[in-house]
């Protein structure tokens, strides 16, 4: 399974964010999509995910273009998403946010997927009926992950998973994406802390003003000159 992004375009309006993006992200390897604030980081991942139309260029999963294509039916051929902000349902516990990700997997499933979910994040497990409002930070980003892992993705996005939390916690989130990548999920990363995501990542690409400007594997990102100075503060 290969997400291939290609020549993507795509704006709100009028206003037009994305210029060409193109990327790879193979099943099993992590790849880091770094780059300051307003780059177009996230909107990369809305576009592909489905919630936002391109203007041009193609979006494809394991050779099938994707475009006109939900966004929930997206999810069911294998592609998650873990938006910026976590985005739960904070008056639902924990296992009903849980639920709410492999709505479209027969009860068998669902119930597979939860054990592993509750393997992955046994705090989640101690919490399955508490609100998730409720919840640390760190919780959430957990249980944000683990509703979109509910899915069986092949392909994991996830949008800013540090945004709010201790360097320590933010440590425990990345090495955890780092092990569902060695499940077998392709996982893209949307990360202001570069140098802890570099420090996970396979790969990575570098975006200003809507192109990817750079990438290389992460030893070739954390030796560039230009990413030391920009996001690495050396």
């Amino acid at each position: 399974m290969k997400l291939a992004v290609t020549d993507l375009t795509a704006g709100y309006g009028k206003a037009q964010v994305l210029f060409g993006i193109s990327l790879e992200v193979a099943q099993g390897e992590l790849v880091a999509l770094l780059g300051a604030n307003g780059a177009g980081k996230t909107t990369t991942l809305r576009t592909i995910s489905g919630l936002i139309r391109p203007w041009a260029g193609s979006v494809a999963l394991d050779g099938h273009s994707l475009l006109g294509i939900s966004a929930a039916r997206r999810a069911q051929m294998g592609l998650g998403h873990v938006p910026e902000g976590r985005q739960l349902f904070p008056l639902m516990s924990v296992e009903e946010n849980l639920l709410l990700g492999a709505a479209f997997l027969a009860w068998a499933g669902k119930s597979e997927q939860l054990e592993r979910i509750y393997a992955l994040f046994p705090r989640l497990a101690e919490r399955r009926w508490q609100m998730a409002g409720t919840l640390s930070g760190g919780e959430q980003q957990m249980l944000a992950i683990g509703r979109a892992l509910m899915g069986r993705p092949r392909i994991l996005m996830v949008d800013e998973p540090s945004l709010g939390l201790s360097p320590k916690l933010a440590e425990e989130v990345l090495t955890t994406l780092a092990q569902v990548k060695g499940e077998g999920v392709g996982v893209l990363l949307v990360e202001q802390n570069v140098a802890l995501s570099l420090e996970v990542a396979d790969r990575g690409y570098v975006v200003e003003h809507g192109r990817v400007v750079l990438q290389g594997s992460a030893r070739e990102l954390s030796s560039n000159e230009g990413v030391q100075k920009a996001y690495l503060a050396l």
